[in-house]
C-alpha cells in the first residue's frame, strides 16, 4: 500500500514448488469425497488422495452495517485487495479516509497513508476504549493512542459505526452511535477474518468452536484428512482452551507438523499465544499470551509489571526508549502474557523471548535470575534489563 515492495515479492513463485518436485494445479476445490478418497475441482477433475490436508484460510468479515456495498469500501486481507485499494486512492484520489477497527492492520495502514500524504484526514472508530485492544491492555493502548493522534490520526474510541452513508452508489461518511457523523470518501472496514469452512462441513468433519476439530497432531476427525492454519480449530497455549488464532506464525508452525506427522513423526502442536507484532514507523509494538483483562476474562487472578527500560546502555548517543509489561498468574506464579512499546525496532523481538519463557512454564522466580547478553550498542546496562526487572517487581508484589 506504501509503495515500498511490489507484489510479486511478497508471493511464493510457482517455481519455488516445482523446482521441489511439487506439482502445481490452479483451480478451485469444490467438494471432498472422504469415503471415496478424491477430490473435485471445479474443471471437473477429479484428484485420488492417501492423505489430504486442508489448509483454506479464512476470509474478511464485513460487519453488517447498513451501506456496506457501498463503492469506496475496502477490506485488507490478500495482494488482490492491497492492489484495489492502490487503484482506488490513484483514481479518486479521496482525502478522507475512515477506519473501523483499531486492530493493527488499520494501524499500519493508517499511520502508512498519512506518513506518505500528511493531507490525508483519517480517523479511527473502535467500539473498545483504546487502539490494539486484542494485544494491549488499556495502560500501554493509551500510548498508542496519544502517538496516533500526535501523528495527526484523529481516534473514536468506544464507538460504533451504526450506517454507512452514501451519495451516487459511493460512500460519504459513517454515523456512529453517538449521532456524529464523519464524512468520508474511502471506507476501510479490518474487523477480524472468518475460516472458510464449506468444503470441511460438506465432508462431514467435526467443527470446533473456531473451525474444524483436530488433535494435538493436527488430525481431523477422518484419520487420513489433516488440517492447519485458520481454518483449524486452535487452542491457547496457557489457556488449554479454543482460540480463533488468525495469525501467520501458528500457520507457518501448523504447515511444518503437517508435513512432519506425513513423515512418521510424532510432535505435538504446543497451542498458540497469538504473539504478534506491528510496526507504526516511529513506535513498534509487539504481544504475546495474555494481557492482563484477557487473564481476568480467563479466571486467572493476574500479576503485573511494566518497566521502562533503554535500547542502548545510557552513555550509548541514540538510545531510545522501550516498556515491557509481563503478566503473571499470581497463584501459580507463572508467566502467562508479555507486552512491549519501543521507539527502536530491535526490543520488539524480545516478545519472542518472553514467548519462550511462558512456552516453558517460567515463574516470578525464574525471571529474576534472567540472564541476558549485554552490550553497550545494542542492549541496556544488565543493571536495567527489563525481564529481569519485572520478575523483581514482581517478586515484591507477591510480599505485599
Amino acid at each position: 500500500m506504501a509503495g515500498l515492495v511490489t507484489g510479486d515479492s511478497i508471493v511464493n513463485p510457482d517455481a519455488k514448488l516445482t523446482g521441489a518436485g511439487v506439482i502445481t494445479l490452479i483451480d478451485r476445490v469444490t467438494k471432498v469425497d472422504p469415503k471415496g478418497k478424491k477430490v473435485l475441482l471445479s474443471g471437473g477433475k477429479e484428484l485420488a488422495y492417501d492423505k489430504l490436508v486442508l489448509g483454506m484460510g479464512s476470509s474478511p468479515v464485513l460487519p453488517p452495517i447498513p451501506g456496506n456495498d457501498l463503492d469506496g469500501i475496502f477490506v485488507l486481507r490478500s495482494l488482490r485487495h492491497a492492489e484495489a485499494m492502490r487503484q482506488f486512492l490513484s483514481i479518486k484520489k479521496p482525502k478522507r479516509l475512515v477506519f473501523i477497527g483499531a486492530g493493527f492492520v488499520s494501524l499500519e495502514l493508517a499511520v502508512l497513508l498519512k506518513q506518505a500524504d500528511p493531507d490525508y484526514e483519517i480517523t479511527v472508530i473502535e467500539c473498545l476504549g483504546y487502539p490494539l485492544p486484542t494485544m494491549l491492555d488499556a495502560e500501554l493502548g493509551g500510548r498508542v493512542g496519544k502517538f496516533l493522534e500526535e501523528k495527526g490520526i484523529e481516534l473514536r474510541m468506544n464507538s460504533r459505526t451504526i450506517d454507512i452513508l452514501g451519495k451516487s452508489g459511493a460512500v460519504s461518511g459513517v454515523k456512529l452511535d453517538s449521532g456524529e457523523v464523519i464524512n468520508c470518501e474511502m471506507l476501510f472496514m479490518n474487523v477480524g477474518a472468518r475460516p472458510n469452512l464449506d468444503i470441511a462441513i460438506d465432508a462431514g468433519l467435526v467443527m470446533g468452536q473456531y473451525g474444524i476439530e483436530v488433535n494435538q497432531f493436527l488430525e481431523t476427525s477422518n484419520s487420513d484428512i489433516m488440517a492447519a492454519g485458520d481454518c483449524a480449530n486452535c487452542f491457547h497455549f496457557v489457556t488449554g482452551r479454543p482460540n480463533p488464532g488468525a495469525l501467520r506464525g501458528p500457520a507457518v508452525i501448523m504447515g511444518r507438523l503437517v508435513a512432519k506427522r506425513l513423515a512418521g513423526y510424532e510432535i505435538p502442536f504446543p497451542g498458540i499465544l497469538n504473539a504478534s507484532a506491528c510496526s507504526l514507523i516511529d513506535l513498534n509494538i509487539a504481544a504475546t499470551g495474555l494481557s492482563e483483562q484477557q487473564a481476568k476474562d480467563e479466571g486467572f487472578e493476574p500479576l503485573s509489571a511494566t518497566v521502562d527500560s533503554r535500547s542502548k546502555h545510557g552513555m550509548i548517543p541514540d538510545m531510545k526508549p522501550w516498556t515491557l509489561k509481563l503478566v503473571f498468574d499470581k497463584n501459580s506464579k507463572k508467566l502467562i502474557g508479555g507486552q512491549i512499546l519501543s521507539a527502536d525496532i530491535s526490543p520488539v523481538k524480545e516478545i519472542d523471548a518472553i514467548s519462550a519463557l511462558i512456552l516453558g512454564g517460567k515463574t516470578i522466580e525464574d525471571l529474576t535470575v534472567f540472564m541476558t547478553a549485554g552490550n553497550p550498542d545494542c542492549s541496556p546496562e544488565p543493571s536495567m534489563e527489563p525481564i529481569a526487572i519485572a520478575g523483581e517487581q514482581a517478586l515484591q508484589k507477591l510480599r505485599n
